[in-house]
């Protein structure tokens, strides 16, 4: 189910106090029992009965009777927050349609002082410890709901955006809450979707950012010709939440599957050759 504005728009504000209990009790269970919900959001039994129900409808909250009776936030109502919250600060006054689904995001248009993106990070629950033994933000052995540990994609995610400004053609962070991370809208297509009159240009143009993000600490992680956007103009490197440093354990391997990829994509669409060697030094400068 895809986030809804209307939901969003038409939420009690019994509701928004809900899902918040909810998502400060998932730290301690499971699945939260109904009357921890109660104590916690000083609402009557009644009350909270009627709103789950409502939440339930709009696909924010699921229940479970196993391993024992209780509730549990769902993306949408975690979505749901982050939104609101961005909302309240101003940072977005409309929310648009999905336009992209990958493995572990979902990407919205979005309008605030002018045209914005949300990128919604969703780690799945099935692929949640394949994830955590591989990335070291996550934590190791404290319970960690796999809906709340997107939070901490997100946040990995921002803090490269926001060290890479002005070093990087990236976009702009404009804010974070939860797992939802709004930063400015990036003009023009995948480089996968793009065809190009100066392939040569464009590769040593990518080459020149990867540099800079080494320089400055960061090595991409997942780069490929559908996380670099083009314009006809410039190049922008696009989803940052599996970055490493270049002091990581596996620093030269992570980097050099990134150069193999985006190389043998100008290899296999334009047939531009590349010497690993070269490329790897042109990077790190060694």
């Amino acid at each position: 189910m895809h986030l809804s504005a209307d939901h969003i728009k038409t939420l009690h504000k019994y509701e928004i106090r809900i899902l918040q209990s909810v998502e400060y009790l998932m730290n301690r269970y499971s699945l939260v029992p109904v009357d921890e919900i109660v104590k916690n959001s000083r609402l009557s039994s009644g009350e909270v009965e009627f709103r789950i129900a409502k939440l339930m409808e709009k696909g924010m909250v699921k229940y479970a009777q196993v391993p024992y009776p209780g509730y549990t936030l769902v993306f949408n109502g975690y979505d749901t927050l982050a939104v609101s919250h961005l909302v309240k600060k101003g940072i977005i006054s409309s929310l648009g349609s999905c336009i992209g689904e990958g493995k572990e995001s979902r990407v919205y248009e979005a309008l605030g002082t002018g045209p914005v993106i949300l990128k919604l990070h969703r780690i799945g629950q099935r692929s949640f410890q394949t994830v955590r033994k591989g990335r070291s933000y996550l934590p190791e052995k404290q319970h960690c709901p796999w809906v709340i540990a997107s939070h901490f994609s997100a946040e990995q995610e921002y803090l490269a955006l926001s060290s890479l400004q002005n070093h990087v053609n990236i976009p702009t962070p404009l804010a974070m809450n939860r797992n939802v991370i709004a930063m400015t809208y990036i003009p023009g297509d995948r480089l996968s979707e793009s065809p190009l009159e100066n392939p040569n240009e464009v590769l040593e143009e990518i080459l020149s950012q990867v540099h800079a993000a080494y320089k400055r600490g960061y090595i991409h992680g997942d780069l490929s010709e559908y996380n670099v956007m083009y314009d006809g103009n410039q190049i922008w490197i696009i989803d940052w939440p599996q970055w490493v440093s270049p002091n990581h354990e596996n620093a030269a391997e992570i980097l050099d599957h990134d150069l193999e990829t985006i190389t043998k994509f100008f290899f296999r669409r334009y047939r531009i050759s590349s010497d690993m060697d070269c490329v790897r030094s042109r990077v790190t400068g060694c």
